[in-house]
C-alpha cells in the first residue's frame, strides 16, 4: 500500500475546516482553509513538511491579520436602508393644518397624516408649505 501524498492530507483538512464554516459562519475558519490549500499547493510543487507548515501559518495568519478587520466591519455594518421610523427622518412633507412650536399642526408624510410641531418655537408653517422632518417623538413629528 502507498502512503498518501501529504498534499491529499492539507486538502482534507481545508474541506474539514470548510464543513464547520458552513454551520457556525466564523469567518476565521475560511482563512484557515485558505492557508490549509495553500499548504496543499506548497506540497504538490515539491515543498517539504517545514515549508508547507510555514506556507500554511504565514498565510492563515495575514488573513487573520489584514481580511478579518475588514470582514468584520462589513458585517457589523448592517444594512444599507433605513426602516421604521429612522427612515421618516429627513423625509419631506407636505403641511395640512397650521403646524407651529406650541399645540403643533397636521402634516401629510409619506401618504398618512401625523401630527407635527415646529422645532423652533417661533417658526410658523401654513397648510400647502413643503418641510423636512428632522424627528420623530412618540407619533409626532418635528420639523423645520
Amino acid at each position: 500500500m502507498e502512503p498518501v501524498d501529504s498534499w491529499i492530507w492539507w486538502l482534507l483538512l481545508a474541506v474539514a475546516l470548510g464543513i464547520p464554516l458552513v454551520v457556525t459562519a466564523m469567518p476565521e475558519l475560511a482563512m484557515f482553509a485558505v492557508g490549509a490549500g495553500a499548504a496543499a499547493l506548497t506540497a504538490g510543487l515539491g515543498g517539504g513538511v517545514v515549508p508547507q507548515f510555514l506556507v500554511f501559518v504565514a498565510v492563515s495568519a495575514a488573513l487573520l491579520v489584514f481580511v478579518r478587520p475588514i470582514a468584520y466591519r462589513q458585517l457589523k455594518k448592517g444594512p444599507g436602508y433605513r426602516t421604521g421610523v429612522e427612515a421618516l427622518t429627513g423625509a419631506t412633507a407636505v403641511v395640512q393644518e397650521t403646524v407651529d412650536g406650541g399645540e403643533g399642526g397636521r402634516i401629510k408624510l409619506n401618504g398618512e397624516i401625523w401630527s407635527a410641531r415646529a422645532l423652533h418655537p417661533g417658526s410658523v408653517f401654513e397648510p400647502g408649505q413643503q418641510v423636512d422632518v428632522v424627528e420623530i417623538q412618540g407619533a409626532t413629528a418635528l420639523v423645520v
